[in-house]
């Protein structure tokens, strides 16, 4: 049995019984039309609720930061009702469950905007970049993203407006933390990478201009729910999504220590090198820890060998853990054991319904 992997960590006011998180995942199964989390998804989270952390699949935060088909919404009351039985039956069979609060920027297709309009972005360059958009017969299909338009100063209150009242919404609704998304070319993303900020004015620029709305939105969240609810999500050298970034480890050692002086809840850092993205330099790892103390979480095609190392070597205090949680229901529980994996069909990822979803075999 492994030290650490299987020892209990705090994360604000939840204790989780285990470091093993499951990363968020798109899996674009919200019922339509409405964009409502339904049985099926209750029962997909539920049966992985060995899981230290939960952490649900991105969650768009208004209509208009909505990049892909299918996925589910955080703001209509049908929307809620549907989380709420998600997160009920994540409880019911122990588990935790955060809220990954998402506005995807330029990631996204005039199919889901509100009577075709331009998707918002910090500067309006179109992200070489697809997004998975209907299909019209209950499918998906992938297609360019569209021409954003730069935003203002009235969306940026709006966009702030929404995550707040998205953080509080999904507390309501049961979830025990929230997760911003600022990784992986969305919209936060798209603020701290100088090849998608362009602006001039003081939210571009220098480190702390394009880190700016990031930490203004993150401290309206704050207001409203805590730091304690609150995690953040980033992926530095991160190249998905058309993201280009010249200062990756100013502008993350400049994040962690601004969460370090608020308290969040927890660091959940994407790493991108498996899947052909730029290594850490040497020495990262170790400012990234030095800089913020609290709960970091990595994510990066960690096996249990790879988590409990860096778990021993105090680099990280969980391990997030992706696909291989979508075809192992209790991953948990086959990475203690030693178990052989199963293998996901990659064809089932996104859209569809049950198979490649809930009908992945347990060891039992």
């Amino acid at each position: 049995m492994s030290k650490k992997l299987y020892s209990p960590l705090p994360v604000g006011p939840v204790l989780l019984p285990n470091r093993l998180v499951m990363a968020p995942m798109t899996r674009s199964r919200a019922a339509q039309p409405g964009d409502i989390p339904v049985e099926i998804n209750a029962t997909y989270y539920a049966q992985r609720a060995s899981a230290g952390l939960i952490i649900s699949e991105g969650t768009q935060v208004s209509r208009q930061g909505q990049g892909y088909a299918y996925t589910p919404g955080i703001f209509s009351p049908e929307q809620l009702a549907g989380w709420r039985t998600v997160t009920d039956a994540v409880h019911a069979a122990g588990g935790r469950i955060a809220a990954q609060l998402w506005h995807v920027g330029r990631m996204s297709h005039g199919s889901m905007q509100l009577e075709g309009e331009k998707p918002l972005a910090p500067s309006a360059i179109t992200a070489k970049a697809q997004v998975f958009v209907s299909d019209m017969k209950g499918g998906g299909t992938m297609a360019p993203a569209a021409e954003p338009r730069e935003m203002t100063v009235q969306d940026f209150k709006q966009v702030r407006q929404e995550f707040v009242q998205a953080a509080r919404a999904a507390l309501s609704a049961g979830f025990d933390l929230v997760e911003m998304h600022g990784a992986n070319g969305y919209l936060f993303d798209q603020f701290l990478a100088t090849g998608s900020n362009r602006r001039t004015d003081h939210y571009g620029g220098s480190v702390e201009n394009r880190a700016r709305f990031l930490l203004e939105t993150l401290d309206a969240m704050i207001a409203v729910v805590g730091a304690e609810r609150i995690g953040l999500r980033l992926s530095p050298w991160g190249s998905i999504n058309d993201i280009q970034d010249d200062e990756p480890e100013a502008m993350t050692l400049y994040l962690a220590g601004q969460l370090q002086q608020r308290g969040l809840a927890y660091l959940h850092i994407a790493e991108w090198e498996w899947a052909g993205g730029a290594p850490y330099p040497q020495g990262f790892r170790e400012r990234l820890r030095a800089a913020f103390n609290g709960p970091l979480i990595v994510c990066g095609n960690y096996d249990g060998a790879r988590a409990e190392a860096i778990l021993q070597a105090g680099l990280a205090d969980a391990v997030a853990i992706g696909r291989p949680f979508i075809a192992n229901p209790d991953l948990v529980q086959r990475i203690h054991e030693g178990a052989s994996l199963s293998v996901a069909d990659q064809s089932t990822f996104y859209g569809g319904g049950a198979a490649g979803y809930i009908d992945y075999p347990t060891l039992s």
